[in-house]
């Protein structure tokens, strides 16, 4: 293969972080919460919103946590990872073009479609994340996975940015109101989650499998099955394999409660719902170059030690946050979070894909995103528990140092050589 078609599959890999990223800022995060609360479910008590959305993002979470190791082992087996991505991604595409369609008080469509679309989401970084091995070679991984988190974190910002100016704004573009402004909002991210895509199908090519002739599908459930179970019975074996992962677990759990607890917390100190948009297309910004930064720093120093170093700029940035007084110092720690998110994220998947079997890749990535789910609970759990029984949102946030510490200390063991 040639350098020219190498260098244009991985930008073609990398564009599709581009692509839906978009979909995390502009809806997960930002839009859809809001736009539940204040018109599909306008009149509902707050607490039956709250546990509304909960059960929407924990309804997606838990169907593919439950899916993603045996849809890896199907992609595997079968050499399908692309056209089970493009299902994913035709999926959450559609679902999010929906929302545009439900009327209002209609919470009930709201949900159903915002499931569907997660799901889409989650689904398709399943192969998306095997693809990486099909892309670079390993001597490459971290470069080629910070410039698709840093395309990632360049491109949801932007969209992001021009759907905040929409909906400040409608009156710039022809709309006649907010709410208007919110469904375009989300019909501009299907586009372009839905257009961002179409470099990885054209250009990207996936390794063959290792049958020769692609078995029917009853023959490749079956060998799936057969498969997933055996990698269940021998992972035990794969210590360095179990060991990252336990680590991943801890680490990247307190990485998420930091992104999922941080508006939540900066509302308990009392800052403005602008400030804490502000803060986010901060994060967004500054984690473009930082994540390329950490993509040259893997190469020189080793994927390991730079998640090591990201993990010690978290410990400081906890416990700064503990300490936070003004809107100020909220969107300096914004910059410090964007220095190093990206480049944990990235280095993660990277040293991950180093130590998987090639051949197994959506598999194996199947247990990384699994775990990736799972990890979303604990910390948020630790974080307000702590927080209720201390009576302090201060005390609870540092509770997070524990899962950092258990994490870098576990990272520390994985041997690399």
């Amino acid at each position: 293969m040639n350098l020219t078609t190498t260098t244009r599959q991985r930008w073609a890999w990398a564009f599709y972080d581009w692509a839906n990223s978009a979909f995390i800022t502009t809806v997960m995060v930002a839009f859809f919460p809001i736009f539940f609360r204040k018109y599909w479910a306008n009149g509902l008590p707050s607490e039956d919103i709250t546990l509304h959305l909960g059960t929407a993002n924990a309804l997606a979470s838990v169907s593919i946590m439950l899916l993603a190791p045996f849809l890896g082992t199907v992609a595997d087996q079968g050499g399908i990872k692309k056209p089970m991505m493009a299902a994913f991604v035709t999926l959450g595409v559609c679902a999010t073009l929906g929302l545009t369609l439900v009327g209002e008080s209609q919470w009930q469509w709201a949900m159903f479609a915002f499931v569907l679309a997660v799901v889409g989401f989650l689904g398709a970084n399943i192969f998306y994340d095997s693809l990486l091995v099909d892309v670079a070679e390993e001597k490459d991984f971290n470069r080629v996975s910070a410039l698709g988190y840093a395309l990632g974190y360049l491109g949801g910002g932007l969209l992001f940015a021009v759907c905040v100016l929409l909906t400040l704004k409608p009156e710039w573009f022809g709309l006649v109101d907010k709410t208007a402004a919110v469904r375009w909002a989300f019909g501009i991210t299907a586009a372009w989650w839905a257009l961002f895509s179409i470099p990885l199908w054209l250009w990207v090519r996936e390794r063959a499998p290792a049958q020769a002739v692609r078995p029917s599908l009853p023959v490749l459930l079956r060998q799936s099955v057969g498969q997933l179970r055996d990698t269940f019975r021998h992972i035990r074996q794969l210590r360095v394999v179990w060991l990252f992962l336990l680590a991943y677990w801890f680490y990247i759990d307190g990485v998420d409660t930091v992104i999922l607890m941080s508006v939540d917390y900066g509302k308990a100190l009392g800052f403005a719902d602008d400030s804490l948009i502000t803060a986010l297309l901060i994060t967004q910004f500054i984690a473009f170059p930082a994540a390329l930064v950490f993509g040259w720093v893997g190469n020189k120093w080793g994927a390991k030690r730079g998640i090591l170093a990201g993990l010690a700029g978290y410990v400081l940035i906890t416990i700064m946050a503990s300490r936070m007084e003004n809107a100020q110092e909220f969107y300096l720690l914004a910059a410090s979070v964007g220095l190093v998110q990206g480049g944990v994220q990235a280095l993660s998947r990277s040293l991950y894909a180093s130590l998987i079997p090639a051949e197994q890749a959506a598999e194996f990535f199947g247990f990384y995103n699994m775990l990736g789910k799972f990890a979303a609970v604990l910390g948020p759990l630790l974080v307000g528990w702590v927080g209720v029984l201390t009576g302090s949102p201060r005390l609870g946030l540092l509770a997070v140092l524990l899962l950092f510490g258990l994490g870098a200390w576990l990272l520390w063991k994985v041997p690399r050589d």
